[in-house]
């Protein structure tokens, strides 16, 4: 499928435009910045629609591939600020850091968390939030997941706290999320290439991780 079809730039510069600031702790005018410096003029608000655009795209692609790799999972939540207002992403890592599954959602309750860990099926490890424990026995009672192998523990959820500090990291430079659907977006291209890196790095490439190699293959596989 052609992802780039109708686009007035050609599919490299936006791949590497989009890839930049997925990867890197970068604003909207970094990114026009370095592609100036590459002869290539584009406004920011340009680049932002490309990001709102191929954020969810990556998402889709990356979630036809993914594997879990373990029978551990960690599953926790961050807080991410959009319009004002806290929201929670989810995101579920195995034990080897990997990347599962993310969710963000403008709750965090019994609902966000029920939801979310429909989709994992596997062993878990949370931390003790009340709506947590609620969904999880949910999710047992519904037969998705025999209560037996949850584990509640801070320490063994340590991995999961860490992970989060990407997310975090990259929010740095940027000027807020307007709203959720954007917000939605922009963290799932964050998120597939946090999960992307850490596969290559985990295989252990000899030539390193390259964001923009990365997505010209998942694009055109």
């Amino acid at each position: 499928m052609n992802w780039f079809k109708g686009r007035h730039f050609n599919h490299d510069i936006i791949t590497v435009a989009v890839g930049y600031y997925f990867r890197f702790n970068l604003s909207y005018r970094d990114i026009v910045e370095i592609m100036a410096d590459r002869g290539v003029s584009v406004h920011h608000t340009t680049t932002m629609r490309w990001v709102h655009h191929y954020g969810a795209i990556f998402r889709r692609l990356w979630s036809r591939h993914r594997q879990a790799t373990s029978q551990s999972w960690r599953v926790g939540e961050t807080c991410i600020k959009v319009n004002g207002s806290w929201n929670y992403l989810y995101r579920a890592i195995d034990n080897q850091g990997l990347t599962l599954d993310f969710s963000l959602r403008k709750q965090r309750d019994y609902l966000a968390a029920y939801h979310f860990l429909k989709r994992l099926l596997n062993c878990l490890a949370t931390d003790r939030y009340g709506a947590t424990l609620k969904a999880i026995k949910q999710v047992a009672k519904d037969g998705l997941l025999d209560l037996k192998s949850h584990q509640c523990s801070k320490y063994r959820n340590n991995l999961i706290e860490q992970d989060h500090r990407f997310i975090k990291r990259h929010r740095v430079q940027s000027a807020g999320f307007q709203n959720i659907r954007t917000a939605a977006s922009t963290l799932a291209g964050v998120e597939v290439i946090h999960a992307m890196r850490k596969e290559t790095r985990r295989n252990g490439s000899i030539f390193g991780f390259s964001v923009i190699t990365t997505l010209q293959q998942m694009l055109v596989a």
